[in-house]
């Protein structure tokens, strides 16, 4: 299979979540259409992505919404459950680890990592605190297969290689700086900040003559 741009891998994110809301009410057809409204894409973008995976809709009929909701929780690995670990456990860390309903979502936070030795020993949601120096055993022992790093700017490229070292395939990072891992390992930054400035770009009076960002 070619390689599938990233953002297609957004957009099923969004259908899956357009599709639940529907079989939560109780809807059971939808069309191409349908979805393009709801995920402000074109119905020929809505085809497009899901063609890259198979025929699952019928000319006329559109799509069954379970039928299509499992099939594209199957393209995204949602067939499982997903340990995760989160390396820091300042505000950030904790709220994360607050969030209510997370197993809900296919992810079970299984280990907590943090250097402050206040923190190591101390229970979060019943789960033991470790220090990062025996993250290698604890993702074994816990078979974690994701890792957050929600550690400082200043700490984050430390709490990835401490990932990466322990044998982590993925990372979700939140601190605002790039982290360099091999090949073999994928990372998604997720970055807030970054976000306000791209909206400040578009609020902000534009002066004559300057360039307008395309959407």
């Amino acid at each position: 299979m070619p390689a599938i741009p990233s953002a297609a891998i957004g957009r099923l994110v969004t259908y899956l979540r357009i599709l639940g809301q529907l079989e939560a009410a109780g809807i059971q057809q939808t069309s191409s259409g349908d979805l393009a409204r709801e995920a402000q894409v074109s119905a020929f973008q809505v085809r497009k992505d899901l063609t890259r995976f198979g025929s699952f809709g019928k000319r006329g009929a559109g799509y069954t919404v379970a039928t299509l909701r499992r099939e594209i929780r199957a393209i995204l690995g949602l067939t499982r459950a997903w340990n995760v670990a989160l390396v820091g456990m300042g505000r950030l860390g904790q709220a994360i680890a607050d969030y209510p309903n997370f197993d809900e979502y296919d992810f079970s936070i299984r280990a907590f990592f943090d250097v402050d030795e206040r923190k190591v020993g101390s229970l979060i949601s019943g789960i033991e605190v470790s220090h990062p120096r025996d993250m290698s055993r604890v993702v074994a022992e816990r078979e974690i297969d994701i890792g957050f790093i929600t550690v400082p700017q200043g700490s984050a490229q430390t709490a990835a290689d401490d990932l990466v070292a322990a044998g982590v395939q993925g990372i979700l990072n939140f601190a605002p700086t790039i982290v360099n891992v091999p090949p073999s390992v994928k990372v998604e930054t997720v970055d807030f900040l970054a976000g306000l400035k791209r909206l400040a770009f578009y609020l902000k009076p534009q002066v004559e003559g300057e360039p307008v960002a395309e959407e």
